[in-house]
């Protein structure tokens, strides 16, 4: 089965942008994980725009299924990580001023701070995960940085699919196939969404996790405005 973890990065941008403390972080990942969700995602960046590093540490305690945290490894990240000891920790090469993530590792000419990196969270017993773009040369050496998985960049499939080209997902599958026969975790995301989720599923073999949070938010917006507009007409009545 594939775990569905749940980033809630669009929760704290939404509760920034007003001040206070609505909507709540910390109640909304209870009630994710309440709902099924098998995993709460955030990725912390150095202008905590959205999610804070005081929010990663309140939401330690409180996640009960995993917790993912994503970012580029710099010192106040890594030592972060190291202290709260997250399930998961995914390493992602995001500049500062980067709205989103837009690519993956060059493992090539990050090797030796990859492997450094990963071999210090794991000697931690944190479980070690690198975004990638679906491109085979940066998973052959994979076997030298030896994380426990890679996250699959998934934007460009979403891009295609959603024009009809599904014929996108085939590197995808390659990388996938490369990556069983290397006994490395494969996770996904970016730009999953309920339009174009099952398909990957049915295609990449072994996909343990999918990390999905703008569609979701999204589209929680879309399928729940209904109830909440109408019961508003209904206390006006």
């Amino acid at each position: 089965m594939t775990k569905l973890s749940v980033n809630i990065n669009k929760i704290a941008t939404l509760r920034n942008a007003r001040g206070g403390n609505s909507p709540d972080l910390i109640e909304f990942a209870k009630k994710i994980q309440i709902f099924g969700a098998q995993g709460i995602t955030v990725h912390p960046r150095p202008d905590e725009r959205h999610i804070r590093y005081s929010d990663v540490f309140q939401l330690s305690p409180i996640v009960n299924t995993e917790f993912n945290i994503e970012g580029n490894p710099n010192e106040k990240f890594i030592k972060m990580v190291l202290e709260i000891k997250p399930t998961q920790v995914t390493l992602v090469p995001d500049g500062i001023n980067d709205i989103t993530s837009s690519s993956g590792w060059d493992t090539i000419k990050n090797e030796s701070f990859l492997t450094e990196i990963v071999d210090e969270f794991k000697r931690n017993k944190i479980r070690t995960s690198i975004f990638l773009n679906p491109e085979t040369k940066f998973i052959e050496n994979l076997h030298k940085i030896d994380p426990d998985r890679i996250e699959l960049y998934t934007e460009d499939y979403a891009v295609n699919y959603k024009q009809g080209n599904y014929a996108a997902i085939g590197p995808y599958v390659e990388c996938a196939e490369l990556l069983n026969q290397l006994n490395i975790g494969i996770n996904a995301g970016h730009d999953l969404s309920l339009n174009n989720i099952e398909f990957f599923k049915k295609k990449i073999n072994n996909l343990l996790e999918v990390s999905i949070g703008h569609a979701l938010i999204t589209e929680s917006l879309f399928l729940g405005i209904e109830a909440v507009v109408k019961s508003y007409l209904q206390k006006l009545s």
